[in-house]
Order: structure tokens, then C-alpha cells, then sequence
């Protein structure tokens, strides 16, 4: 699957990822507003835009802090003389100090994840209680994100140097470390030997679409309110080339470190199942075979392939079927790969608290610079609205931060990744889609994409080429569309399953999620794209006030400045820019009025120092 990835997610970016995000920085820097203000001034109708962004974030918030729990989890164990998944404990059984019969038939990794660190329940219809360890470790997480973002760019700005920085250092000291490891070399031609088939999986483009999604922060209302503080006059196209390549350049980066190790560990394995039937075979024929160090390579072969033709043949045999390729293909992807495969990996190397401890730095700085994105575009929306904007921003974050914490103890029961799948599965990725969809439709059909390049031109000096406008108007909603067409129809059309832990087995099995799960399913997605058609009918039957406006709109232009790092920004922004360069001089749609009327009435600047 994740060979199977890079090819989609690189077209992904090229024809989602960076037109989408230069229509969220373009038009948020523009217009100088958050996500909320953004659509509401396009036109009113389209204002649930920017509250579906936000609930999505936040539902996505809810379950992408457990991630980082259970880094902190790792982490915490990390500082240890022998990590504590090195090894399978042993209890007393019939007097004897024996194995753990589930870590026997599993292993150490996958033993220590599934039964000591989330103590899983056999199915989602367990809950299992909650588990104290992830609760503190949960609380820890969001006292972390509320001390960076509590204060807007100016506290999660510092932060963000550390955690977009300090992932490179460690990919870096990886890299040099991997590439040197037997088998690497291996893992890389593995990772560059795509199967081609899983390209017509249409759930591999859905991931890679999702990933995009994840990697930019796109449709979570953060980049609008982000660009929104960009000068006027900033270039945000050069920004888009920078983010995307850098972007694509660390995917690719990324990648070699992990196949290198996965290289490694899956060498080791085949090693080790190698000498196993090496020692078989000495043991069946010592006459012929002296010794194990006796049977060279050669040898080796030749009995096997006259042994086992098939591969069926190993079944009820004392000999291994020794496979570096199954090997390989077995790296999970997800939770799986770095709390289970990742963590087998670092066990083999020398001095492994060591690596392990700097993998899940790595690993707490990605997932807190994904967490600060997606929860400022919460916390700003929610900031922008004039029912919330006289709540200072510490307390109000720290409002926003509890009662996620609250919706997060799902999340840290026996049942807590069996939800984690469904929020994943759901909450977002169906929900971003339709908003991206929204979103890219609405600038270039409502606003204009004539108006949106003219805006473009007198930001950077250029207008957008042929790249830019084919992307926006035809490739990018098409394709959007058609995943979202797929995605439907691959839900209805087969049943949703998840990966269950049988402790029996020692191994995970596919559950059919009950039909009760399914219902909230159903519940995230409408939840997520609900605001979107409750506000276009509201605007519909005149609910919003005179001349089917928002009220806010025709009266003020709030510009919330959420510290005071931000002011130098807007030292070059003045009251005649939004009362003529803000729309082209023959702009005269009706569609338009709200961004036109707002400076014209009444215009102030209310900075709001946090």
C-alpha cells in the first residue's frame, strides 16, 4: 500500500493540493479576514463554508490529539535501559514462569501496543472503560497545544519553528543512520517498484487526497485566517511553489528513511527465518548437512525449491516460507506503521532508547504542527464571531481546548482506536472533500476567477497562467467530484469494516462496524456539511436581515489581530485599499454588495490585543 501511495499523492499535489492552496492564502489575504469573514463576504449564502471548516477541524482535533497521546505514551517508555517492547513479559502459569501466551502468538511490538499501551477491547462494542495512563497522557497533550496556541501567531509562531524544524534534524540523522543499515538498499528498490494495480484502488487515491488535505491544512479555515495576515502586497504564489515543493521534496525525503529502516527490519526477519531452516535442515540430515554454518547459500536453495514448489507446500511443514518480498509488502500503514513496524524496526538497532526517543520527539513535533493549524482555524473562527470576540482569546482557547479534551475520552477507552478509524474514516475525509469542492467553486464561479486573478496581479505583479486556471475551473472540481462520487459508492457498495485485536489469535481481524456505528458515521458527515445548506436557506428566505445580508456585514469590517506580532503586517494597509483596489472599478453584481457597502458605510479597524 504505501509503495502503491507515492505516485497518487504526488499527483494529488500537483492538482489539488497547490491550487487549493493558493486560492485559501490568495483570497485570505485579500480580503484580510478569517474563514468566516471570507465567505460571508464573497456572498452570504456561502458563509456556512466557513463554519463546516471549522467543525470539521475541531471533530478532526478531537481524534488527532490521541495521536499525539500516544507519542507521549511512547516517549515517556522510551527512557528506559531496555525498551519495554523489546521483549514479551512473562507470567506464572501453572507455577511456571512462562511467555505471555498473546505476545507468544503475536509479537513484542504488537503485544505491547494492542494490550499495554491501549489495553484494546475485542470489538467497538466494548468500551472497555477508560484507560488512566492515556487519560493523563491525553490531558498532558491538550495543555501542550492550549500553551502554544493560546495566544495566537505570536505563541504558536514561536512553536512552530520547533516543530517544523526539529522533524528534519531527526529525518536527517535517520537518513544517514538508515542508508547504512543491511537491507536498505533493498527497502528504497522496494519503495520505487510501485504495484501498479493498487493505482485502480480507488481508496488509494481517497488516502492520498487525505493526505494532502492533512499535509497542507487545506479546507480546516486555518491558511484563510493564516493568509489573512500576510501583507497585501506579499507574494503568495512564490509561497505556494516553496510550500509545494518542499512539501513533495519531504514526502519523497521521508520516504527513503522509512523503506530504509523497513528495509532493515524486514532483512532481519528474513534472516532470522532463514537460520531457522537452516537448523531444520541440519537437524533432518546431519550426515549431509555437518553443521548450520555448512549449508551455504547455493545449498540452501536448491532444497528449498525441490522441497516446497508451492507455497502452499509450507503449510504444517517445521520450515518457514522466507520471504524478504512478503516481508516488505507486511508494513502496515497508520497507527500501525509507527507504533508497531517503526517501533519492531528501532528494537534492532544498536542503542535503541535512543532512537526511539528522538522518533517520537519527531513524531510529537509533526503531529503538534498539524494540531496548532487545525485548531487555530477553531479557535479563530469561533474568535471572529461577534457572540465570542469579547471573551479574551486565552480564556476562550482554554474553553475550546477542555471541551475537546472532554470529546477526546472516547478516544482513551479499550475501544478508543476502533473510534479513532471511525472519526478518521468519516469525520474528515468525506467532510474536507465537500468543503475543498465548496470552496474552489465559490471563488472561481461566485467571486470570479477573473476578479481572483485580478486580485492575484495586484498582489504579486503577474496574473496566474494557464496551469493556475486549468486547475481551478475544470481539473480541480472534477476531480474532487469524482472522489466524492467514489467514495459513495465504494461505501454503500461494500460493508465498512476496521481492524479488531483478537487476543486469542494473537493477531487483528476485519469486524464488521454494527449498524449503531454507522449511524454516527452518518451523524460526522452530515454534522461536518450541514452549516453549508443551513445558511444558503437561511439566506434564501431573507432570514439573515435586510437585503438578505449578514447585518455584521453591512454595518462593520472587524479585522481581529489576534497579537500584537501581527501589527507591522498591516502598517501598509489603508482605509483606500478596501475603498477601491479591493474590487475591480466595473464590478457590479449583486453578489458583490456585501464587500463593496462594508467600507463604504462604515469602516474601522478593531485591533484586539491578547
Amino acid at each position: 500500500m504505501l509503495r502503491a501511495f507515492l505516485i497518487p499523492f504526488l499527483i494529488m499535489v500537483i492538482l489539488e493540493g497547490a491550487p487549493l492552496l493558493l486560492i485559501e492564502l490568495g483570497i485570505g489575504q485579500r480580503l484580510r479576514q478569517g474563514s468566516l469573514g471570507t465567505w460571508n463576504m464573497i456572498h452570504p449564502s456561502i458563509g456556512g463554508i466557513g463554519i463546516a471548516s471549522t467543525i470539521v477541524a475541531f471533530l478532526v482535533g478531537l481524534y488527532y490529539n490521541v495521536i499525539i497521546t500516544w507519542c507521549f505514551f511512547y516517549l515517556f517508555n522510551s527512557f528506559k535501559s531496555e525498551l519495554p517492547w523489546a521483549t514479551c513479559p512473562k507470567e506464572m502459569i501453572n507455577g511456571t514462569l512462562t511467555v505471555v501466551p498473546e505476545c507468544e502468538k503475536s509479537s513484542e511490538t504488537a503485544y505491547f501496543w494492542y494490550r499495554q499501551a491501549l489495553d484494546i477491547s475485542p470489538s467497538i462494542e466494548e468500551t472497555g472503560g477508560i484507560k488512566w495512563w492515556m487519560l493523563l497522557c491525553l490531558l498532558l497533550a491538550w495543555i501542550v497545544v492550549y500553551f502554544i496556541i493560546m495566544r495566537g501567531v505570536k505563541s504558536a509562531g514561536k512553536a512552530v519553528y520547533f516543530t517544523a524544524l526539529f522533524p528534519y534534524l531527526v529525518l536527517t540523522i535517520f537518513f544517514f543512520r538508515g542508508v547504512t543499515l543491511k537491507g536498505a538498499k533493498a527497502g528504497v528498490m522496494h519503495m520505487y517498484t510501485p504495484k501498479m494495480e493498487k493505482l485502480l484502488d480507488l481508496a488509494t487515491w481517497m488516502d492520498a487526497a487525505t493526505q494532502v488535505f492533512y499535509s497542507f491544512g487545506l479546507a480546516f479555515g486555518s491558511l484563510i485566517a493564516f493568509g489573512s495576515y500576510n501583507k497585501p502586497r506579499n507574494n503568495c504564489v512564490k509561497d505556494v511553489i516553496f510550500i509545494t515543493c518542499t512539501n513533495a521534496a519531504t514526502a519523497m525525503y521521508a520516504s527513503i528513511v522509512i523503506f530504509s529502516v523497513l528495509g532493515f527490519k524486514a532483512t532481519a526477519i528474513h534472516d532470522r527465518c532463514i537460520d531457522h531452516n537452516k537448523l531444520q535442515m541440519h537437524n533432518e540430515n546431519a550426515t549431509l548437512y555437518p553443521s548450520v554454518e555448512a549449508i551455504n547459500e547455493t545449498a540452501y536453495d536448491a532444497f528449498i525449491r525441490a522441497r516446497f514448489p508451492k507455497e502452499s507446500d509450507y503449510n504444517e511443514s517445521i520450515y518457514n516460507d522466507c520471504s524478504l518480498e512478503k516481508e516488505l509488502d507486511s508494513a502496515a500503514a497508520g497507527t500501525g506503521l509507527a507504533f508497531v513496524v517503526f517501533t519492531q524496526a528501532i528494537v534492532e538497532l544498536p542503542a535503541s532508547p535512543f532512537w526511539s526517543i528522538i522518533f517520537f520527539l519527531m513524531l510529537l513535533a509533526l503531529g503538534l504542527g498539524s494540531q496548532i493549524g487545525t485548531m487555530e482555524g477553531v479557535v479563530n473562527t469561533v474568535f471572529e464571531s461577534p457572540y465570542f470576540s469579547h471573551i479574551r482569546k486565552e480564556i476562550l482557547t482554554a474553553i475550546v481546548c477542555f471541551v475537546s479534551f472532554l470529546g477526546g475520552l472516547i478516544f482513551v477507552t479499550g475501544a478508543g482506536e476502533y473510534w479513532v478509524s471511525l472519526f478518521d474514516g468519516y469525520a474528515s475525509t468525506t467532510g474536507l472533500v465537500i468543503i475543498a469542492l465548496m470552496e474552489i467553486v465559490s471563488v472561481m464561479y461566485i467571486y470570479g476567477h477573473e476578479r481572483f486573478s485580478s486580485d492575484l496581479e495586484y498582489m504579486t505583479g503577474y496574473r496566474p497562467g494557464l496551469y493556475w486556471q486549468v486547475c481551478w475551473r475544470f481539473i480541480g472540481p472534477a476531480s474532487l467530484v469524482l472522489l466524492l462520487v467514489g467514495s459513495f459508492w465504494e461505501k454503500v457498495r461494500t460493508s465498512p469494516t476496521y481492524d479488531a485485536w483478537s487476543k486469542e489469535k494473537g493477531d487483528t481481524h476485519l469486524l464488521a462496524f454494527p449498524g449503531w456505528t454507522m449511524g454516527v458515521a452518518l451523524f460526522l458527515i452530515i454534522l461536518g456539511v450541514l452549516p453549508i445548506f443551513i445558511v444558503w436557506m437561511m439566506n434564501v428566505f431573507n432570514i439573515l436581515g435586510p437585503s438578505g445580508r449578514p447585518r455584521s456585514a453591512s454595518t462593520t469590517m472587524r479585522r481581529i489581530d489576534t497579537s500584537a506580532s501581527t501589527r507591522p503586517m498591516m502598517d501598509d494597509f489603508e482605509e483606500a485599499e478596501y475603498r477601491g483596489d479591493i474590487l475591480p472599478e466595473d464590478a457590479s453584481d449583486d453578489t458583490m454588495e456585501p464587500l463593496r457597502m462594508a467600507p463604504l458605510k462604515s469602516f474601522r479597524m478593531e485591533v484586539i490585543d491578547c
